[in-house]
């Protein structure tokens, strides 16, 4: 009902380790605390791998916004690991490339993949409440994340000076099959509701944020909205944010399950692999230079 009404839940009692989180929170403060030479060693690269500077991404893809100034935020991603010799890595596969890790804060690396680990297991483990909501047998999605695309985001959220009419990342919504951020203190996070108005979500110590992102909308016909949220500048302290996106194999061909379409009716969105939506949205995003149609929905 949740997913249904909103798009968004907290989970509670999901056992993660709380210690693997905060040793994350720990890396990712530590690493943006370092000087700007030292995080641009490991640049953003074709992949979207590596850190992003302040003010690099304007968010293009929103529906319910026209975002037209940079977002107040830093960033530092990292994606499954691949070997030299993988063959996507070989190939020059778009964003199938090498992680970019830096040579300081100690233990950075690490830390940042055990995180990944336990998130990863944690968003495995709900693959299946989500299909039985669908309708679907319990492992349908199974065949789709035989090597499930996640991202990590280190992300460094910055004050905003007074009257700096500014976001720390402006309306949006996610691409992946959903994501999962563990809560903090600090508010920033706002969701808007079907009625328009913006709410933070309730804080909870020690649970994780639950969206549903762009390929759980399209898998359920639109049955469970990719609901529009936004970042805005903390007040007077820094705020930092690990969300992890996780989405299915890389071509995996996204079209709406049997049971969310009605006989004698058609799907809304025609298939599209998880490989060509990623590439658009990024070059939607991130690109410096857009290609004809950017903001368009896809």
């Amino acid at each position: 009902a949740a997913l249904h009404d909103v798009g968004f839940m907290v989970l509670v009692g999901h056992g993660v380790d709380e210690s693997v989180v905060a040793a994350a929170f720990h890396a990712c403060a530590a690493f943006h605390a370092q000087p700007l030479e030292a995080k641009q060693a490991v640049a953003l690269d074709r992949n979207n791998n590596g850190y992003m500077p302040i003010k690099s991404t304007t968010i293009r893809s929103s529906t319910v916004a026209e975002n037209i100034r940079a977002d107040l935020n830093e960033a530092f991603f990292f994606r499954p690991e691949l070997g030299s010799d993988h063959p996507d890595v070989v190939a020059g596969r778009r964003f199938r490339g090498l992680n970019q890790w830096p040579a300081a804060p100690a233990g950075f690396r690490a830390e940042a993949l055990a995180y990944a680990a336990a998130m990863a297991g944690l968003a495995a483990r709900l693959r299946q409440p989500l299909a039985l909501a669908l309708d679907l047998p319990a492992d349908w999605f199974a065949s789709y994340f035989a090597a499930p695309q996640w991202v990590t985001r280190f992300s460094h959220y910055l004050p905003s000076a007074p009257g700096e009419a500014v976001y720390g990342l402006a309306p949006h919504t996610d691409a992946s099959f959903f994501t999962l951020l563990p809560q903090t203190d600090v508010p920033g996070l706002e969701v808007r509701l079907p009625s328009g108005a913006w709410i933070a979500p309730p804080y909870m110590p020690g649970s994780f944020i639950f969206n549903s992102g762009d390929m759980l909308h399209r898998w359920s016909n639109g049955r469970l909205p990719s609901t529009p949220h936004r970042a805005n500048p903390p007040v007077g302290r820094d705020r930092y944010a690990i969300p992890f996106f996780y989405g299915p194999d890389w071509d995996a061909e996204i079209r709406p399950a049997p049971t969310c379409v009605a006989p004698g009716t058609v799907s809304s969105w025609p298939p599209i692999t998880y490989a060509d939506y990623m590439a658009w949205w990024y070059e939607t995003n991130y690109a410096t230079a857009h290609p004809t149609g950017v903001g368009k929905r896809r």
